[in-house]
């Protein structure tokens, strides 16, 4: 039974080696540097720095439309005055 084993082991060694060093590796990488290389060129964030600005974007709405509300008060003070 232990040599069963070490002969599937072995087997299993020789075929990673084989995937390790075969075309279909190599194609695999070049595909990746090409995508990297591509998507390296284009102006991308992160879905990080996205949330980040679309949280600011929130707050900054937000303390518009306030600071609106407020001008139209002064306005509305003004004219009663």
């Amino acid at each position: 039974m232990q040599k069963a084993t070490e002969v599937l082991d072995e087997m299993a060694r020789r075929v990673g080696e084989l995937m390790q060093s075969s075309p279909v590796r190599d194609f695999e990488k070049n595909a990746k540097a090409v995508l990297s290389a591509g998507l390296s060129r284009l102006d991308l964030v992160t879905r990080e720095e996205f949330d980040v600005q679309a949280d600011v974007l929130i707050r900054t709405r937000e303390q518009l439309s306030q600071l609106e509300a407020r001008v139209a008060a002064l306005e509305s003070q003004l004219k009663t005055n």
